[in-house]
This record gives C-alpha cells, sequence and structure tokens, in this order.
C-alpha cells in the first residue's frame, strides 16, 4: 500500500479573561511604561504581581514599582524564532530579577549570539513603539551597562487613566497529524466514494472509521470490510451556533449514522431534509462532491424508517 497519509492541522480559538485590580494595574501600568509587582506577606516583592500569596494564599493588594533594569538569573538560547514569539530573529530567553523585584520575569533577550549572554549580567527593557496593556509591550530585554543596584521598590496606587479590565488572548496549537495505515486506508478509500471498516477476528465486529485494534477485546484487527453506504441515523443533535470557517447556515444537524454492516456509528450532517424532520431511525445515504476525498452531508434515502431495535446497541 502507499505511505501513511499525513495532514498539517491547526486548533485555534480566542481565550477571553477579565482582569482584577492586581493584574489590571500590572498591565495598564506596562501600557504607561511602569512595571509593578506586589508585596507579599513576608516581604518580598514578587513581579509580575500575583493576586493571592504563593506561601500563605492570602490575598494581596499592596501595589510596588520596581525599576525597569534588572539581573539576568539563568537563561537559555533559542537558535531559531518561531512564529508568536517577542524577535524574529535568534534570541535568549532569560529569567530577569528586576531592580527591587525578588522574583523573576521570564522575557526574550535580543543578543547577537548566546557568547554574550551570561548569568548575571544586567539588562534593561526595550518597550514597544506602540503599547496596549499587555506582556509584549515589553518588545524584549536588551543588554544594560550601568552598575548592578537594588533600588528598593515604591509603593504605588496602581491607578491609572483608563485601565485595561480584560484581555484576549489567542490559544493555537499547530501540529502535524498521522492517521497512521489503518485510517491512511480508510481515508484513501473513502476518495473512492467507498466506506471501509475492519473485523475483529474474536467478537466479529466491523469498526468504522477503523481503529486498527477492538476497542473491546483489545487484539489487533486486520480484516478490511466495506459497509455502507446507506446507513441509519442512531441519535443527533441540532446546532445552532454556526461555526468559524464553516459555510453551512444554522441551524443544521450533525448525527451518528450505523452504516449497515458496522458496529460502530459515525459522525457526520445530515442535509436534504428540514433541520426539525431529522430523526431516530431515520434511513440515509451519502452525497459526495467532486473531487471532494469524504461524503460532504447525509441525505434521507427515502426509505421506510429503521425498528429501534436494529440499532439500539449503537446510540
Amino acid at each position: 500500500m502507499s505511505e501513511a497519509l499525513t495532514a498539517p492541522l491547526v486548533v485555534e480559538f480566542p481565550f477571553t479573561r477579565s482582569l482584577g485590580p492586581v493584574q489590571s494595574a500590572f498591565l495598564t501600568g506596562l501600557r504607561e511604561r511602569t512595571v509593578l509587582g506586589v508585596r507579599a506577606r513576608d516581604g518580598r516583592v514578587v513581579v509580575p504581581p500575583v493576586e493571592y500569596d504563593p506561601v500563605t494564599a492570602d490575598e494581596l493588594r499592596e501595589l510596588v514599582e520596581v525599576a525597569p533594569t534588572g539581573t539576568v538569573t539563568t537563561w537559555a538560547w533559542n537558535p531559531s524564532a518561531r512564529r508568536g514569539q517577542p524577535l524574529d530573529t535568534p534570541f535568549a530567553w532569560v529569567l530577569v530579577r528586576l531592580d527591587g523585584a525578588d522574583t523573576a520575569l521570564l522575557h526574550a533577550l535580543d543578543a547577537p549570539g548566546p557568547e554574550a549572554v551570561r548569568t548575571g549580567m544586567r539588562v534593561r527593557i526595550r518597550w514597544a513603539a506602540e503599547r496596549t496593556g499587555a506582556i509584549t509591550d515589553i518588545a524584549c530585554f536588551e543588554p544594560a551597562d550601568d552598575a548592578a543596584g537594588q533600588p528598593p521598590a515604591r509603593p504605588h496606587g496602581g491607578e491609572f487613566a483608563d485601565p485595561v479590565t480584560g484581555i484576549t488572548a489567542p490559544a493555537r496549537l499547530d501540529y502535524t497529524y498521522a492517521p497512521g495505515r489503518t485510517q491512511s486506508r480508510y481515508i484513501q478509500a473513502l476518495a473512492e466514494h467507498k466506506t471501509v471498516g475492519e473485523r475483529c477476528p474474536a467478537c466479529r465486529k466491523v469498526y468504522v472509521p477503523p481503529r486498527g485494534a477492538c476497542p473491546t477485546c483489545g487484539v489487533a484487527t486486520g480484516e478490511q470490510v466495506e459497509v455502507g453506504p446507506r446507513g441509519t441515523v442512531t441519535t443527533f443533535c441540532i446546532v445552532n451556533i454556526k461555526a468559524r470557517n464553516l459555510d453551512i447556515d444554522v441551524p443544521y444537524v450533525y448525527a451518528h449514522i450505523a452504516l449497515d454492516g458496522a458496529d460502530l456509528a459515525l459522525h457526520a450532517r445530515i442535509g436534504g431534509i428540514p433541520y426539525d424532520q431529522v430523526r431516530m431511525g431515520l434511513r440515509v445515504e451519502p452525497v459526495w462532491t467532486e473531487g471532494a476525498r469524504f461524503p460532504d452531508h447525509y441525505r434521507p434515502t427515502g426509505e421506510p424508517d429503521a425498528d429501534y431495535d436494529s440499532y439500539k446497541e449503537l446510540i
């Protein structure tokens, strides 16, 4: 057979959260080129600030301002910058204890090479040209020649005009999915308008899509069995929220469909029928579009509904 298939996939969504008084003051301060920390119960200054004491779990509210200069406490060289990282050239990830703070802040250090970075070196913040109230308002750190000093942290009320009260952070995962040989055969068969499962040699159940092993018996499956193309709706849901980048009008129906000859229901969209007429037991068949590798949706066949007893074990 041909080589197993692979495909680049992306999982992405925006994460939105509100900010309490501590985080709001910290991010708004960055916008104003001011770095704030919070004083813990034991007197230490924590930067970035936290809302609760990491030792006692007491609520913390005493904000203090620290310096934009500091000392590298440890570092690691990043030889190849990636999408979304602070710099588009090689740089060092550094933990920097800002002057007046007792904890270290993680950020990027702009340096010509790893030979230019060392633990104990002095650095200062390079502020972003445009600041919006985010950690990216610190563009990076850069080497500083000033003598090591430890000025005390100064009390700060945490009050700014037009404070930042919420943030939206994009969460994204890029990865390459390899379905393996079993599911590659299944996908390749779909391109030929065939649905192929695998039969368990012990319990004789046919699984679609195939997994390469029986989930009940735990033994490898190898015997290929063509199923369908028709099947029965076992259960379904009505979707009322339009998905991003999915050109389907709402409401629409997704269903579990037990293909004839299969012992596992697969997931697919139902079309060719009003959403409020979809029902359990509805007999359906696949609809293929030209050049597609998989069915676009399933539509009613016009057959009488299947008897409940014929599919109840597959719900």
